[in-house]
């Protein structure tokens, strides 16, 4: 099925954090690589997930989310930073999934109940593409975890080294801690909360000039 067919059929819209893994992607450690993720739209059948790195079609994948569970399945339809997952299941998971996405679309849909994501200085941002731009100017796609006026947790291709001068997006900051899935940056300068999805969130890369700027920036920082 196509992700423009999936949005015609019933499902629920919500974001929850989970983590992945791709066939053929391996650690310097020679494991799996993992990566996080987060849901996008979700059916007993299906979901859409935001991701760092999309995958072929084709391919057989394992996820897990702390909402769900392990969901495991082939990668039918893909687009920029995301992908279509049709799950691989027996009746009675899937009825357990139903019952669940059912529940959660009551809490959604009550206002009485607070939001999912709990109030505080961590944001996950709509659009999680961005851009990390490095020292020599070199620019790489990543895929933003959470953020706060502070730091944000990014997930890329490359882990920096802890100490490495970066920018996300025009935010300059350094490497100060590897995790799992990725790795978390402190900013140089505390960010203004109402700027952060302008500043941080760049999934275009900048011009020659805005990468000459932000260059000298990590290099002053």
């Amino acid at each position: 099925m196509s992700t423009e067919g999936f949005l015609k059929q019933p499902g629920v819209n919500i974001a929850v954090a989970g983590q992945y893994t791709l066939p053929n992607w391996y650690d310097p450690k020679g494991k799996l690589r993992i990566f996080a993720c987060r849901t996008n739209r979700i059916s007993p059948y299906r979901m859409t997930v935001d991701v760092p790195v999309v995958g072929k079609v084709g391919d057989y994948l394992t996820s897990y989310f702390p909402d769900f569970g392990k969901l495991e399945g082939r990668i039918s339809d893909t687009s920029r930073g995301s992908f279509l997952l049709e799950f691989d299941m027996d009746d009675a998971r899937r009825e357990k999934l139903f019952n669940k996405l059912a529940w959660l679309e009551a809490r959604l849909k009550d206002p009485t109940i607070p939001e999912l994501r709990k109030a505080g200085p961590r944001i996950v941002p709509a659009n999680s593409q961005s851009t990390l731009t490095l020292a020599d100017g070199a620019n790489h796609p990543c895929f933003i975890i959470d953020m706060s006026v502070g730091g944000a947790a990014v997930v890329a291709q490359l882990q920096p080294p802890i100490g490495t001068p970066l920018a996300i997006g025009v935010c300059v900051g350094r490497v100060v801690r590897h995790f799992s899935t990725g790795f978390a940056v402190k900013f140089v300068e505390r960010q203004n909360q109402n700027d952060l999805d302008r500043l941080i969130v760049r999934p275009v890369p900048p011009s020659s000039a805005g990468r000459a700027k932000v260059s000298m920036l990590i290099a002053s920082g």
